[in-house]
């Protein structure tokens, strides 16, 4: 079974957080909902969710495969300057796991440098990162390890694209064929 770490913060979209949580949980992902705040955590449109830890208190990143950001301006913000987040982040990566962010966050990679040559995000956002390789025609963007996606309504597809990475194509149409998920 897959193991993956969400990291969140006061601000959070709502949309892309339940999403990507509520999928991956449908494909048997065990998700782990971590804070850089309080364990709950308010979100943009005032939606408070309960955390499973505080991020401080994980110690071990090994048993995760995949690192997940949802966005959110302000939960971005938080994220982006956050040096445990970039840490995070930046170990993930240098074991050759997933990290994956949506909507804003791509801008948390950027500011942890753990991005690739490609990537997509929130119109807008791509000009605090680097124009010269932000795709702006496709909704999410897999370049190698590091999955990004646009925004709230691209959340749905993100999260199946997460699921696929990890479990692969099978459990991925089991998922989208059970969600009536017929356009991607």
């Amino acid at each position: 079974m897959s193991k993956v770490l969400v990291i969140i913060s006061s601000g959070f979209e709502e949309i892309e957080t339940v999403s990507i949580i509520d999928i991956l949980r449908r494909a048997k992902v065990d998700v782990t909902v971590a804070t850089i705040n309080d364990i709950l955590t308010q979100g943009a449109n005032q939606i408070t969710i309960k955390a499973d830890e505080k991020l401080e208190n994980i110690s071990d990143l090994n048993g995760f495969d995949m690192v997940v950001l949802p966005g959110g301006g302000e939960n971005c913000q938080n994220l982006a300057s956050s040096q445990l987040v970039k840490d995070t982040l930046q170990k993930m990566k240098a074991s050759d796991k997933y990290v994956a962010a949506i909507c804003a966050s791509p801008y948390a990679l950027h500011e942890a440098k753990v991005l690739n040559n490609t990537y997509t995000c929130y119109p807008s956002f791509e000009k605090k990162i680097d124009s010269a390789v932000y795709t702006d025609n496709q909704d999410v963007v897999i370049d190698e390890k590091v999955i990004t996606s646009r925004g709230p309504a691209t959340a749905m597809q993100f999260a199946l694209e997460l699921v696929k990475a990890l479990e692969g194509e099978e459990r991925f149409k089991n998922i989208k064929n059970g969600l009536l998920v017929s356009h991607f």
